[in-house]
């Protein structure tokens, strides 16, 4: 792939859109780009997250490591997986296998926390963002522990 190619899979990725064109440029230069084969482990359940990748082609069968980590899912073309290992020290909840070739981008967090020091304004929308998703899923999670607790009454 060449870096406009890059810049434009992270433009339709929810997450790193939000960043703009120049902040997506620096992490598509340091990015690196991984060739899986079928079969292949991209990271284990359980293993440090230092990174996150986004899928460009082919897709990876994600199945968690503890049956309270979330259900087993598919990774296709433009999922960004580890979104919170490009922010913070995370554990993989899950491991990731090639279902069939598969390119995926890795984003170090350091590369990221460096783009962030350098493009304060998209770390100020991520950050706006994060926050809403976060009240959103609070709100959420009210609506489901009060349908439980009129449930339990009944």
């Amino acid at each position: 792939m060449h870096l406009e190619d890059d810049i434009a899979l992270f433009e339709r990725v929810p997450t790193l859109a939000l960043l703009g064109k120049q902040a997506l440029r620096i992490l598509a230069i340091g990015a690196e780009t991984r060739e899986l084969q079928v079969g292949a482990v991209l990271f284990y359940a359980g293993d440090v997250a230092e990174s996150g990748y986004v899928v460009v082609d082919g897709s990876l069968h994600l199945e968690p490591g503890a049956p309270h980590e979330g259900a087993e899912t598919i990774a296709g073309p433009g999922a960004l997986i580890g979104e919170q290992a490009l922010i913070a020290d995370a554990v993989r909840p899950a491991t990731a296998t090639a279902l069939e070739p598969t390119r995926v981008i890795r984003i170090s967090r350091t590369l990221f926390l460096r783009m962030l020091e350098g493009y304060p304004a998209a770390a100020r929308k991520l950050r706006d963002w994060m926050a809403a998703r976060a009240e959103q899923m609070t709100h959420d999670l009210g609506g489901v522990l009060a349908a439980m607790g009129r449930t339990k009454d009944r």
